[in-house]
């Protein structure tokens, strides 16, 4: 097969983009589709911090490379081996990425580590407009107090999604 590259930038997003899904685990076709889909979600999201620049580009190559027809082959394998039918598969595959892809533009453009951080951007974000939104001014509060999880969100909303396709394989 013959890949012709616009310039070279087109060919270095290509080969960073092999390597970000060379380092995301790729689901084992037979095996415990859950256990292997959280752990492909898992991976990816570490990828995509390792990696920042590669937020937003993920699947905008037509020209994927190796690693990435690997790893979209064995996720697609995994659903469909485990009896997801083919619009499900696409469905199920669609939902994961996006909230994989969403999940890791949000880290990477609010960036807050520890509670200090935490605080720092509610101040910065609310000012004097607590009492205008208090709910908000609850979530920075409680935030500046015990700081924000992005594993913990991230790993919660995975979780959720995949009990949400166990149920829909379940039908």
């Amino acid at each position: 097969m013959t890949h012709a590259f616009a310039n070279k930038e087109d060919l270095l997003v290509l080969a960073g983009m092999d390597v970000v899904f060379g380092e995301m685990y790729p689901p084992a076709i037979g095996g415990h589709w859950k256990f292997e889909l959280r752990k492909r979600g898992v991976s990816a999201r570490a990828a995509l911090r390792q990696h920042p620049w590669a937020v937003g580009l993920m699947e905008t190559t037509m020209n994927p490379g190796p690693a990435s027809a690997e790893h979209h082959n064995a996720t697609m394998g995994c659903l469909r081996e485990a009896g997801f039918g083919f619009r499900e598969a696409v469905h199920a595959y669609n939902l994961l990425d996006s909230f994989t892809y969403g999940f890791a533009l949000q880290e990477k453009t609010i960036p807050f580590a520890t509670p200090e951080e935490s605080a720092e951007m509610a101040k910065t974000t609310l000012g004097d407009m607590g009492e205008l939104y208090p709910y908000i001014a609850e979530v920075a509060i409680e935030f500046s107090k015990s700081g924000y999880s992005y594993t913990a969100e991230f790993e919660f909303g995975l979780d959720f999604i995949l009990d949400g396709l166990e149920r829909l394989l379940g039908r």
